[in-house]
């Protein structure tokens, strides 16, 4: 399948790139293998602070806060019970909780090429990607050049300084290598401007013959 293609500098390619069809227009009958690594994805990512306090944990307490009896009022024996405001909280979180979720290699590398196919006609293919000095406005021209929209995935065989530099502070603008390319980049990209080589690794990474090996 023919692509949008453009040369370093952001012209217009004479000859256009083509997107493997196995990769790129493979067969999506349903869309839960991509929810599901697009959920396992922020899973795994999650940060797991949220802790509180057990009653053990709560400070003070340690005297009865009235006598037994005479008083009119329920017997309580600490201030760190769970019902009095204040005290320790039951079942909540002490921060060892285990939120990742797994998915197997097959699974992972068809959900990226379903992906891939939903968004395959927001993919644009350049040349190269460069940025001798690391001015971001060297690559904001070529994105701006190719059509890039606000939100764009720029994929890359490898990353060095001087791009890294230049598309950090880029707004709406992500850089990633293609052997971490994964399913939620993909579904939340407008636009996905690709490297030749890159492509070249995607197509060599979740190729028919790669689809093989992993039977």
């Amino acid at each position: 399948m023919p692509v949008a293609t453009y040369t370093k500098s952001g012209t217009k390619a004479t000859t256009a790139a083509k997107l493997d069809s196995f990769v790129f227009d493979t067969d999506v009958k349903n869309h839960e293998l991509v929810k599901q690594a697009y959920i396992a994805y922020q899973a795994n990512g999650r940060e797991n602070l949220a802790k509180t306090l057990k009653r053990g944990e709560v400070r003070g307490g340690g005297k009865k806060p009235w006598k037994q009896k005479g008083t009119g009022r329920a017997r309580f024996g600490s201030i760190r019970v769970p019902i009095w405001r204040g005290g320790g909280i039951t079942f909540g979180p002490l921060g060892k909780e285990n939120y990742s979720k797994k998915l197997n290699v097959k699974a992972k590398r068809t959900a990226i090429r379903q992906a891939l196919t939903l968004n395959k006609d927001n993919i644009i293919v350049i040349e190269a990607l460069e940025a001798k000095n690391g001015k971001t406005s060297e690559v904001a021209a070529v994105l701006k050049k190719v059509n890039a929209n606000h939100s764009t995935l720029l994929v890359v065989d490898t990353k060095n300084d001087a791009v890294v530099k230049a598309t950090r502070n880029l707004e709406g603008v992500k850089l990633v290598q293609s052997s971490y390319l994964n399913v939620y980049d993909v579904m939340n990209a407008g636009s996905i401007v690709i490297t030749k080589k890159a492509l070249d690794q995607v197509s060599e990474w979740l190729g028919k013959a790669t689809e093989k090996e992993t039977k």
